[in-house]
């Protein structure tokens, strides 16, 4: 930019650079720009429009802390996938789908159907299908669980609905013969 302009477009005569920009193309943080310490500067890596490139932040990022989500929302339908490497998966919507993660949290208006193995699982709406629960399986009032299941520990609120091959223990201690109850 040659010139400086202010919020209605004139020229402002005094000042050759804007505030945002200096000869060095470095923009100082502080009070005397008006600039919080926070605001990372704006240095010479501009893209195609001379828009500059956002700053990359050293600081520990918040996904690192809760881990990877996805949520399906409501009236979103995602049919003949495979979710890896999903740490928590939210429902809201339906999904037909063979998931391998550490957590999964169907509301009272989202279906699942499929395969999963899912260390804690919480359900308030539907399952249908193959699923392994490593830790522990939660139902509640509105959940409906049908197919094959396997758990490790088991809750279900008064109203919820489990049924088909049902098991305690996973796959691997199921194998074992550690079958306590089926129904049919």
């Amino acid at each position: 930019m040659l010139r400086s302009e202010n919020l209605f477009g004139k020229k402002d005569s005094n000042t050759p650079n804007s505030p945002l920009q200096t000869s060095s193309g470095i923009v100082p943080t502080g009070s005397a720009t008006g600039l919080p310490k926070s605001v990372a500067p704006i240095t010479g890596n501009t893209g195609a429009m001379g828009a500059a490139a956002p700053a990359a932040d050293t600081s520990t990022s918040s996904t690192n802390e809760v881990g990877s989500k996805l949520i399906v929302g409501p009236n979103i339908k995602l049919k003949g996938v495979e979710i890896t490497d999903c740490d928590t998966l939210v429902v809201e919507g339906r999904v037909e789908a063979t998931i391998d993660s550490r957590v999964i949290q169907i509301a009272d208006i989202g279906a699942f159907k499929g395969s999963a193995e899912i260390d804690i699982a919480e359900i308030r709406g539907e399952f249908d299908g193959d699923l392994t629960v490593r830790q522990k399986l939660v139902i509640y009032s509105t959940g409906k669980v049908t197919g094959k299941v396997r758990y490790g520990k088991l809750v279900i609120e008064e109203g919820g609905q489990l049924s088909g091959d049902i098991q305690v223990g996973t796959s691997a201690a199921a194998n074992k013969g550690l079958t306590v109850a089926k129904v049919g």
